[in-house]
């Protein structure tokens, strides 16, 4: 009798992306624990760009040598299928012309740990400290924006979920002005994200009650046997639901964004609204299409409910804002929406799907690389206090600089699906997914499928009331003599905003590329 015990094989080439990411941020804790404080910033730099840059090329080099993985990996905890490789190289990209923004002078507090305004913190600045552990805490953030839509269990997807939230926490609170704004959102978005890891978990649990596992595939397969009528699989459904659906920021569930947002380090900002939305987006798909794929009927007439008030919540609360990050979160918040149309139109054919996927999949880069744009040129727009974040702030600034209001223009086109923008083609591929998945379906809830197409299509109509009244206000109001001025740009801000308008530029004149790079990707669907 043989009672040797085999050690589990990880797949190291499969997950080296990941891998280098996790072992760069180790690196620069171990740079913040011994390196001399002169020295930091210029080995943390190269080294977040690096490893990001390294990460990215490692996800290209997967795609095309070896293609996706045929099976989970890591003992199955892990599934580097089509999708998971296209969003991790998303996530890589977004979060390298973050970091270029991040490395901007003035974002972040010279001494977290000083009372605003207090002798201690004036001190701190004088002597010219910095928070150098930003880009450790920025490279934990994003490797766990590359576990949690790649992990094929719940447990391990919860603590992706924690690993990934836990540094946002304290980035959050690191902003150089308007400190109490900044530890204020902070502090509110530790807690609903407590809450909402909390939900996540209790619904892990409820679902493990029913099914007797927490692996995606054993899940499908429990409920293909098993009582879709089950208390503790309805019950573990909704929990599950509201800890990702917090994470998308879909209504009801998205009273932490326009707060959070508004008052963290606008270039962490640009990584949550980009990065964040593309992790949890998903991790959305991989739990709904891939554990309860088999439970559609169930969880699909909620899912419309949540798609259809977060589209009109994110664009009729969008019109109320003063503030232009706040505007930009509501806006955020009404994208979720539309993306979550690309979620319900699922379908029994294989074909339909990866339509769907590869819609979504289009629509998540197009809107990441604009959202990056957007709020590299809200860092430029300041005043005696900061960034001017009144909109009131940005009247005339098409006169005082015609080339930056027309940058933003541009952006804020995009945001509305305005044609010859990349948004138009974003929100063309997933309403059309989602009519074609309606037409297909031939039932009631095709019939549904069509009438949240035309909600989304009503709150595109409505957002672009929002975005048009900040160009008529940059560009036909008089500025204000004692109006923001424009920070001179770093090299790296120029990049984003540079990369950000040519990428949207020519996915709106030419999305083929794009859209092929996509259906690439989705052919497969997910590893079940």
């Amino acid at each position: 009798m043989n009672n040797t015990i085999t050690a589990p094989t990880i797949e190291y080439g499969t997950l080296a992306p990941m891998l280098l990411i996790f072992g760069a941020a180790v690196l620069g804790v171990l740079v913040e624990a011994f390196a001399p404080r002169y020295l930091r910033k210029s080995i943390h730099v190269p080294l977040t760009l690096l490893s990001l840059a390294g990460g990215f090329l490692l996800v290209i080099v997967q795609a095309a040598a070896n293609g996706p993985a045929k099976a989970a990996v890591a003992m199955g905890a892990v599934a580097v299928d089509g999708p998971a490789l296209f969003i991790w190289g998303v996530i890589l990209v977004l979060a390298f012309v973050s970091v270029l923004l991040v490395n901007d002078e003035g974002h972040f507090v010279a001494s977290a740990a000083a009372v605003p305004g207090s002798a201690e913190e004036e001190e701190a600045e004088t002597t010219g400290g910095a928070h150098t552990e930003v880009y450790p805490l920025i490279l934990f953030a994003v490797g766990g924006m590359l576990l949690f839509p790649a992990s094929n269990d719940l447990l391990i997807m919860f603590v992706a979920l924690e690993v990934m939230s836990l540094p946002l926490y304290l980035l959050c609170g690191l902003a150089r002005r308007r400190r109490l704004l900044s530890q204020e959102a902070s502090m509110k978005y530790f807690l609903l994200g407590a809450f909402s890891s909390a939900f996540f978990l209790y619904g892990m649990a409820m679902v493990y009650g029913f099914a007797g596992t927490v692996d995606l595939s054993g899940i499908s397969e429990a409920l293909s046997t098993g009582s879709v009528l089950d208390p503790l699989l309805l019950v573990g459904l909704a929990l599950l639901g509201v800890g990702l659906m917090f994470k998308i920021g879909a209504a009801p569930f998205q009273a932490w964004k326009p707060d959070v947002y508004q008052g963290a380090p606008t270039p962490i900002t640009a990584l949550m609204a980009s990065g964040v939305l593309v992790a949890a987006m998903g991790a959305v798909l991989r739990v709904f299409w891939v554990a309860l794929g088999n439970l559609d009927w169930d969880w699909r007439p909620v899912m419309w409910g949540v798609a259809a008030l977060t589209m009109v919540v994110g664009a009729i609360l969008a019109i109320t804002q003063t503030d232009i990050k706040r505007m930009l979160a509501y806006s955020s918040i009404a994208h979720a929406g539309f993306l979550l149309i690309g979620v319900m139109a699922t379908f029994d054919a294989a074909a339909q799907n990866a339509k769907s996927l590869s819609a979504i999949l289009f629509y998540l880069v197009v809107y990441g690389i604009t959202t990056v744009g957007a709020f590299a040129v809200v860092t430029l727009v300041r005043d005696a206090g900061g960034e001017a974040g009144h909109l009131s702030r940005w009247a005339g600034l098409g006169k005082r600089s015609p080339i930056l209001a027309g940058v933003f223009a541009f952006f804020l086109l995009a945001f509305a699906g305005i044609p010859l923008t990349s948004g138009f083609f974003g929100k063309y591929a997933v309403f059309t997914a989602a009519l074609s998945s309606g037409a297909e379906r031939g039932d009631s809830m095709g019939a549904w499928m069509t009438g949240l197409v035309v909600v989304g299509v009503i709150a595109s109509a409505i957002a672009a009331f929002f975005y048009v009244r900040v160009i008529v206000l940059m560009f036909f109001s008089e500025p204000a003599a004692d109006g923001p001025t424009i920070a001179a740009p770093s090299v790296g801000t120029v990049a984003v905003i540079a990369v950000s308008l040519l990428v949207t530029v020519f996915v709106g004149l030419y999305p083929q590329p794009v859209l092929d790079l996509a259906s690439s990707a989705a052919s497969g669907l997910f590893i079940r």
